[in-house]
């Protein structure tokens, strides 16, 4: 290998050694400790974590599939009036943040709220013995609560899949003498699979590691233990091994999520693209435009609805010095963490490009340093800030102890309790999304420039810098957008990791809603959707077109 590329590949993996390290310290302190405290815990409440866990993952999974599957048939395969719109309008629920949605649904469906008191004036029921409603706050509630929020990730799949289906399939099934049960049973259901256990993945993966609904609902699961264990009993040793509980499960949903692709590889390669829509009337256009914009109310247009009306109602209350500074700290520490991990991303994919001149070693190592340090989405933000804990603070007593030793005076917890610990958190989460943006705009640049500019002895700094940025510039930028977005909305590792003092607009919102103060929050809550709202449409829209130019 050049010499010139070494510090490249030094870097790269030590990039990669920092994405990993929580990893590292969970199973640190999960195989080192006291064992007292988990005893306890096993024998006592853990099995109630792991049930109420399992049966979330499944009402969610559950609930997920029947919003999603009706709507994404519908807009692939019929043509009727907002057919067009609907197919990015029933992606939106993806910007609201579950615990939002949990604490509007609370506030309208509760015993006290207005869609209870409505039902008490007409038909002049007195007491809760006059009548039964169900509990919104219930292990049940919440999984309705995240289906609503995270079906669009299975929509997505399925309304893409269905487009990708040949329809010459559907002809000659028809010829044979098919119904439609038989050939959607023997036909489209086996091509469509693969994509809804992708998505059923994702959707398992994203309940299992929510906070913000379980705690409100009072439900608890294991990101509530990992919270208890660490906030309640200052046991990190207990923390640490629930969270290596939750890791293993999230590896089942990854391994299945990845078997399922390479199944879906298979199904869908060389069959034509479907031509034609079918037409609604009747009956069948009114039930599909009932179930689609019905669907896209309860998620997205009630609960953004009752946010914009406090908004607007409550306005010179929640537009204050403290709003503006809360808004400004969210700015500060996403602008730096999208910075920071982009810079890394970048790093990391050019130094797998210069490996192609440095032989099939650095080729497999690079390559596995970018599988790698694409691991850090698939942790949740509270088993990735409890990973993060340990090695920060004992950066800190060390740089303590040798400021101590020279006689220097202390700097304080500059890593633990610092936005250090934030943008570590943020980079390491959300790492992956910039690695796969990049990834896409480095697939289209031609490795015939790197040889020749390496050919006119130009290094890897004045290759990246005069030829692969200009080149890639739309991907840059795509990538720090998605990671500044998502940084604005991470609400599990801020809670954790933020330093005293500081709250970014996630905490903010979830600090006045945990207090019933919802009108409160609405103004900061109306700025996190609408920050959502960009990726989400900008995702949809492309996938729009895309399967437009297709057909």
């Amino acid at each position: 290998m050049k010499k010139r590329y070494l510090s490249w590949h030094f870097f790269a993996l030590l990039a990669t050694l920092l994405v990993l390290l929580p990893l590292l310290a969970l199973g640190y302190h999960a195989l080192s400790g006291e064992m007292d405290n988990l005893i306890h815990f096993w024998n006592t409440m853990l099995g109630n974590y792991v049930l109420n866990s399992a049966l979330l993952v499944f009402g969610t999974v559950f609930l997920s599939l029947i919003f999603a599957l009706p709507s994404a048939w519908i807009v692939a395969n019929y043509q009727f009036f907002g057919q067009k719109t609907l197919q990015w309008l029933l992606c939106l629920p993806l910007a609201m943040p579950a615990y939002l949605i949990a604490y509007l649904y609370t506030d309208l469906l509760d015993y006290s709220g207005s869609f209870q008191e409505m039902l008490r004036n007409i038909f002049g029921w007195k007491s809760p013995h006059d009548y039964w409603f169900p509990q919104i706050r219930t292990l049940y509630g919440a999984s309705f609560v995240l289906a609503l929020v995270l079906y669009p990730y299975l929509f997505l799949l399925v309304r893409v899949a269905l487009l990708e289906q040949s329809e010459n399939l559907t002809h000659s099934a028809k010829i044979l003498g098919a119904n439609s049960a038989q050939i959607f049973r023997r036909i489209t259901f086996p091509l469509i699979r693969p994509a809804i256990a992708v998505g059923m993945a994702l959707i398992a993966m994203e309940t299992l590691g929510d906070f913000g609904t379980v705690s409100y609902f009072a439900v608890p699961t294991l990101t509530t233990a990992i919270y208890d264990s660490w906030l309640g009993f200052h046991d990190l040793g207990t923390a640490s091994r629930i969270s290596i509980l939750m890791l293993l499960m999230i590896f089942l949903f990854i391994s299945f999520e990845q078997y399922s692709r390479r199944k879906q590889k298979s199904y869908q390669r060389g069959y034509e693209k479907k031509t034609a829509f079918r037409t609604l009337t009747g009956w069948k256009l009114w039930a599909a435009q009932l179930w689609c914009w019905g669907l896209l109310s309860l998620a997205f247009f009630i609960p953004f609805g009752r946010l914009l009306y406090w908004a607007y109602d409550y306005f010179e209350q929640s537009w204050n010095l403290d709003f503006v500074q809360f808004a400004v700290n969210s700015l500060k520490v996403s602008v730096i963490a999208s910075i920071v991990t982009v810079a890394i991303a970048l790093l990391l994919h050019l130094t797998h490009r210069l490996s192609y001149s440095s032989g099939k070693f650095w080729q497999r190592t690079t390559r596995l340093s970018l599988q790698f340090s694409s691991l850090g989405y698939a942790i949740p933000g509270t088993v990735l800030a409890i990973g993060l804990l340990s090695p920060l603070t004992f950066a800190d007593h060390s740089l303590h102890h040798l400021l101590k030793s020279l006689n220097l005076s202390p700097v304080g917890l500059i890593f633990s309790g610092s936005l250090f610990a934030l943008v570590l958190a943020y980079t390491i989460r959300f790492l992956a999304m910039a690695i796969g943006s990049l990834e896409t705009s480095l697939g289209r640049v031609s490795p015939s420039l790197d040889m020749a500019s390496q050919t006119m002895g130009s290094n890897g700094t004045n290759m990246f810098r005069k030829i692969h940025i200009p080149l890639i510039s739309k991907g840059i930028i795509t990538a720090a957008l998605m990671v500044f977005i998502e940084s604005m909305k991470e609400l599990n590792a801020s809670l954790l990791l933020r330093p005293f003092n500081f709250d970014t607009l996630a905490t903010h919102v979830f600090t006045f809603t945990s207090d019933e103060q919802l009108e409160r929050a609405a103004l900061p809550a109306i700025v996190l959707v609408l920050v959502g709202l960009i990726p989400v449409i900008w995702l949809t829209r492309s996938l729009i077109s895309q399967s437009q130019k297709e057909r």
